[in-house]
């Protein structure tokens, strides 16, 4: 049984404009896949695909308008207030920007104490002992634990945000665009930190990101989304050795990736919404084609 499984997921939001008609724009629309214990999964797509919004629907920082989303079995949508405090051990996020996660004005310390505190777990000595392993594990030392936010550089706060993540023993971390706001190099330490952590832990691991790149050296497989809709899915190498849909090409085209022409992605947003149903393509490769 997968870890997670996300099954017509639909999100809508109604735009109310001034002196013209109101417009119901569907963010997310009939999205469904899974990712399984252990397992490290890419939704990837241009800026407005949908990607983020489906994220924030997994976290229940969105309700959404359809479609159920089950983690470990059990539906998400119809638990408890209770239950769903104990599920947010279990999902934890890392947003693009750690410095607007982080209080600037809480020692990174207290801040990666604080879903201890939340959830009421261990004395003040086993919290303090629990968060200078948290900062070993993400390669830094306990001199750290006083600095505030704006002390620290982006790679380090990035850090401090996985550390903060890690704090509950998650089962899986939703990670929303997590090295687009670092310079290559130190996302690339974070990538191998990602990597490592996920090899110690046994993380599931969600990436939410448009870069091509990041997608193909971290995932297993990867849904590439469209306008709210998922038009290609399968096993990461499948997917950069043999696109099927336009809009794959195009975005490999685009991003350097591939020797064919596949045009320009955001004219192929533009130019058709193509609403054929997924079909396997090949073994494990789903395209609207």
């Amino acid at each position: 049984m997968p870890l997670l499984e996300v099954e017509g997921l639909v999100k809508r939001f109604v735009q109310r404009r001034p002196l013209r008609p109101t417009v119901e724009v569907h963010a997310v629309n009939d999205v469904s896949f899974t990712v399984g214990e252990g397992e490290s999964f890419g939704l990837v797509g241009e800026s407005g695909s949908g990607k983020t919004t489906a994220a924030r629907c997994i976290l229940r920082l969105t309700t959404p308008t359809a479609g159920e989303i089950r983690f470990d079995g059990e539906a998400i949508g119809s638990m408890s207030r209770h239950r769903l405090r104990t599920l947010r051990r279990a999902i934890q996020p890392v947003f693009q920007d750690p410095y607007e996660s982080l209080n600037p004005r809480l020692p990174v310390g207290e801040s990666v104490a604080e879903p201890l505190v939340v959830h009421r777990i261990g004395t003040a000595a086993n919290r303090q002992a629990r968060v200078e392993e948290l900062l070993h594990q993400v390669g830094l030392d306990p001199t750290h634990l006083g600095r505030l936010p704006g002390e620290l550089s982006g790679g380090q706060r990035q850090r401090i945000a996985l550390a903060r993540a890690l704090a509950l023993g998650p089962r899986l971390v939703v990670l929303d665009e997590p090295v687009s706001a670092l310079d290559a190099s130190v996302g690339a330490q974070i990538v191998n930190l990602l990597m490592r952590l996920q090899r110690d832990l046994g993380l599931a691991l969600l990436f939410i990101t448009h870069d091509l790149r990041l997608v193909r050296h971290m995932t297993a497989r990867v849904a590439v989304m469209r306008a709210g809709r998922i038009v290609e899915t399968a096993a990461t190498p499948a997917v950069f050795a043999a696109p099927r849909h336009p809009y794959t090409r195009a975005l490999l085209a685009t991003a350097g990736m591939s020797s064919a022409d596949g045009g320009d992605a955001s004219e192929e947003l533009e130019s058709s919404e193509d609403m054929a149903p997924l079909r396997e393509v090949a073994s494990g490769h789903w395209a609207r084609v």
